[in-house]
């Protein structure tokens, strides 16, 4: 099972490389950032950089970790654009990174900056499109696509990604049209779950594969929830009586221990850590990854 690091997507570059360094020496296998232009808040005031320019500067710091976003919103950008970044930062990473991809979701950066929200079938439906120029553009000398919403005209991608193929990763839980696209495009799936939400989605995802007749197989799921880890029992017994809006992973390293043990019998292949609530500086939240990371995931 690989663990991965998630940073606060409102932090200065100079925390993100301060914590990227620790997470890639102490042993952890992925950094993934967040894809959006501001927080999803009345104040957007907050500094908030971009994904893909913080991911390509960051890959030459930490030269091992797999780097991906998580997930980018198909809205912002051509697919075929896209597909050019993720392509060259593969190549500056050494083929590392993980094409994440979602419909998009988050309405007031689409308002801000006058980007066209369209309905959510519409969105939807613009993303299993551009997964297939995505694909096409990574895989063919050249390509020709005659969409609803896309098209290309003898479009080449050059360099291609070193990676073959780049991953595709598809972010989302929707039961109907989601998880459909996921079992038709995707190399990689994640969404934000309990041990009970991934066994319920997984199973649908597999049956969606078996219509389609893919091996379910062949797509790598990965999970994302909020960690409240301490030895204080207090502490954990006020977090688990909290009703929480987001998954979460509350107690004490041995009781982590168990939970993550159960996303790993489900199927999980990928947990992902937001460093959201691991404390306000480097030394509180390098603390608890520290932990996790040695007494959690045993490395």
């Amino acid at each position: 099972m690989r663990f991965s690091f998630w940073p606060t997507p409102s932090s200065p570059f100079e925390d993100v490389v301060a914590l990227g360094e620790h997470v890639e020496k102490t042993g952890w296998d992925g950094i993934w950032y967040a894809d959006h232009f501001m927080p999803n808040a009345p104040d957007t005031s907050t500094p908030w950089p971009e994904a893909w320019m913080t991911l390509a500067a960051l890959a030459p710091v930490v030269p091992r970790v797999r780097l991906g976003t998580l997930v980018t919103g198909n809205t912002y950008r051509h697919p075929a654009v896209l597909a050019k970044m993720a392509a060259t930062l593969d190549h500056i990473s050494g083929g590392r990174v993980v094409l994440g991809l979602g419909s998009g979701w988050q309405e007031n950066e689409h308002a801000q900056y006058g980007i066209p929200f369209y309905s959510v079938r519409e969105r939807l439906d613009r993303l299993d499109e551009a997964c297939s120029v995505i694909k096409s553009l990574f895989s063919n000398e050249s390509s020709d696509f005659d969409g609803r919403f896309y098209q290309l005209a003898g479009a080449s991608l050059e360099p291609k990604p070193v990676q073959t193929p780049l991953p595709l990763m598809i972010g989302g839980g929707g039961e109907k049209v989601t998880l459909k696209i996921t079992a038709k495009h995707a190399d990689e799936w994640n969404v934000w779950g309990t041990v009970d939400t991934l066994k319920h989605k997984m199973a649908i995802l597999d049956r969606h594969c078996a219509d389609i007749g893919r091996d379910p197989k062949e797509i790598q799921r990965s999970a994302v929830a909020l960690l409240f880890m301490s030895n204080d029992e207090s502490f954990i017994a006020s977090m688990k009586a909290r009703d929480m809006a987001q998954a979460t992973i509350i107690g004490s390293p041995s009781e982590v221990k168990d939970i993550v043990a159960a996303y790993e019998e489900a199927g999980v292949d990928e947990l992902i850590v937001p460093d959201f609530t691991l404390g306000p500086n480097f030394e509180t939240k390098s603390a608890v990854l520290d932990t996790f990371i040695h007494e959690v995931a045993g490395r």
